[in-house]
């Protein structure tokens, strides 16, 4: 079968999209930020893609592969921010932070609590994590640093704000959403912002999985990465949990998401809970 095929038909398409397009793209996110997508993916990789074509005058996506094999970092980055998938809630997967409770209580007064959330997306999930260490320390200045990373920089700078539609926070406890958010009024009427406090506790940066350097030290106390490897295959897997190790302490955790296993790593982490790890072996090259 010809690669250049197009995919759907010309009435269906502003501008053509063959099978050796969709390839060059796959193989381009690949490499660069280890996302695997499926053939199944092709109708949504079109739909956002056909933006940046738009965005830089092209009327071809030929062209505009070629601008971005032309090493422009600006492109890439855009094209990054839409391919990668942003789906997230406050206290999602909700059964982990009751584990994060109680990990804080136990090494309480032993050394100030180091956590990373490794895909903020647009700040649900550290501004959680942040929550529920208030909630665990009784203070709203707990001994506890967050940093946040994320691939994709256009929902990082929403995730820094801190503000979101009120409709973000219905399925939160009244009195949480009282404590911990501020409600918008005039302009900002119909939104929430979180509070100073809680921002304060979390310091966001990019950061790509993939990337040769990470800013990230350890020892961690625990590493939040959920729903994430899932777009990665196996030995991208592998390489990330080894990078993951040498960060955490001995007791440290490893929050996954709930369709991810890490079977194929058992020499690194071991299950401790529900979709909850812990290293195999303590690190004895625990930084400090």
């Amino acid at each position: 079968m010809s690669t250049d095929l197009q995919f759907g038909s010309g009435r269906d398409r502003e501008f053509i999209f063959t099978e050796k397009d969709f390839a060059r793209v796959c193989r381009l996110i690949y490499e660069h930020a280890g996302i695997s997508l499926k053939s199944s993916k092709q109708d949504m990789v079109y739909s956002r893609l056909v933006r940046r074509l738009r965005a830089n005058g092209i009327d071809n996506f030929r062209d505009y592969l070629v601008l971005l094999e032309s090493n422009n970092q600006i492109e890439w980055e855009a094209f990054v921010n839409s391919l990668t998938t942003n789906l997230t809630s406050f206290f999602r997967e909700p059964h982990h932070f009751p584990v994060l409770a109680e990990y804080a209580l136990k090494h309480k007064g032993h050394h100030p609590l180091a956590l990373w959330c490794a895909a903020a997306s647009t700040g649900e999930e550290p501004y959680s994590m942040a929550m529920t260490l208030v909630d665990t320390f009784g203070s709203f200045a707990p001994p506890v640093s967050i940093v946040a990373t994320d691939l994709d920089t256009n929902v990082l700078t929403k995730a820094e704000a801190g503000v979101y539609p009120i409709e973000r926070v219905e399925k939160l406890a009244a009195d949480v959403v009282k404590r911990f958010f501020l409600k918008g009024t005039g302009m900002q009427s119909g939104f929430v912002r979180v509070r100073p406090e809680l921002r304060a506790m979390i310091t966001f940066r990019p950061l790509n999985l993939l990337g040769d350097s990470w800013p990230i030290h350890g020892p961690l106390d625990a590493i939040f990465c959920r729903n994430v490897m899932i777009y990665f295959d196996k030995e991208t897997q592998l390489k990330i949990l080894q990078r993951f190790a040498p960060l955490l302490r001995s007791q440290g955790l490893l929050f996954a998401g709930h369709s991810e296993n890490f079977h194929n790593a058992a020499h690194l982490f071991k299950l401790r809970g529900k979709t909850v790890y812990e290293l195999a072996k303590p690190n004895t090259h625990e930084q400090l």
